[in-house]
């Protein structure tokens, strides 16, 4: 079965990459390297990934990286990560490997959320990283959805607050939800980092605001069975979520039957896997693939 073959994966991400072997949810190895350029980290993991591949013998990679990137492709696309623009992600990572899968790193969390944690026993569900930036992964039928490219939902515009006159961090749109709740975002807000911000300051209502306002959204465009919250923000901070709770259902004004005050919360929960949902996604990513058989895109 895939689920119980020997697999490799790779979670690439803004300032640290991991690769690791796995069967099922068990990691057997594990290897860390600071996020620099391409050469330099994509070439510290392919060699890694040689010595693996001649110890474990494995018989898929799972690949998740940092974006924006192109999933058909396989290719970084513009960022202001320094370097990284229209680096070839997949090509260096998959040498050696007859089965590769390919996505971001907000949905292979995604997947390892789905897979072993709070998404366990849904076919349909959303995980949203709040943290550096606001990320999402969607998952319909159990697989990632992939248009032309990944989800960029947290660069939508959300409804404001009255009386929040904050022009946005966010270097495109200013005040998308990126830009309003991201942890960048509130820093610059409040002159300091979230986890310095007091349970009961009021700024966290604006905050709340916003992604309640999106989540609103996220309910009436994609019914989700639930919405997963991950991220630095999203789970450093206990009280936010229910302050989200009740602002998503002020938004949404009692219209959906199946999203109201009784089950709220099993609608908006917390990540269960922190930082391993993104390493043991690529290894879900990879067992799927071996799963959907050689002929299945990655």
């Amino acid at each position: 079965m895939g689920s119980e073959a020997v697999v490799a994966g790779v979670e690439l991400g803004g300032t640290k990459s991991i690769a690791v072997i796995g069967r099922g949810r068990e990691i057997l190895a594990r290897y860390r390297v600071p996020t620099t350029t391409p050469g330099e980290t994509l070439g510290a993991l392919s060699r890694q990934l040689a010595a693996w591949r001649t110890e474990y013998r494995p018989r898929a990679i799972g690949i998740a990286s940092f974006g924006p990137v192109s999933v058909r492709e396989g290719v970084m696309l513009p960022t202001p990560k320094p370097h990284w623009a229209g680096a070839d992600i997949v090509g260096p990572l998959a040498e050696g490997f007859g089965a590769v899968a390919f996505h971001t790193d907000v949905t292979g969390a995604a997947l390892g959320e789905g897979r072993f944690g709070a998404g366990v026993g849904l076919s349909d569900f959303l995980y949203v990283t709040v943290g550096t930036g606001v990320g999402m992964g969607l998952i319909v039928g159990g697989r990632p959805v992939t248009g032309m490219m990944h989800p960029e939902a947290g660069h939508v515009r959300v409804r404001r607050s009255p009386g929040d006159d904050f022009a946005g961090a966010c270097p495109f749109h200013g005040d998308c939800l990126e830009g309003l709740v991201s942890g960048p975002a509130i820093a610059a807000r409040c002159g300091h980092g979230a986890h310095l911000l007091a349970a009961d300051d009021p700024r966290w209502i604006y905050i709340a605001d916003a992604l309640g306002e999106a989540f609103a959204t996220l309910f009436l465009t994609l019914s989700p069975a639930r919405i997963i919250v991950g991220g630095g923000v999203g789970l450093g901070q206990p009280h936010l979520l229910d302050l989200v709770r009740a602002r998503t259902l002020t938004a949404l004004g009692g219209y959906l039957g199946y999203v109201d005050g009784g089950n709220i919360g099993e609608r908006i929960v917390p990540a269960a896997l922190g930082d391993e949902a993104g390493p043991l996604g690529t290894l879900v990513m990879a067992q799927d693939r071996i799963a959907a058989g050689p002929g299945a895109a990655g």
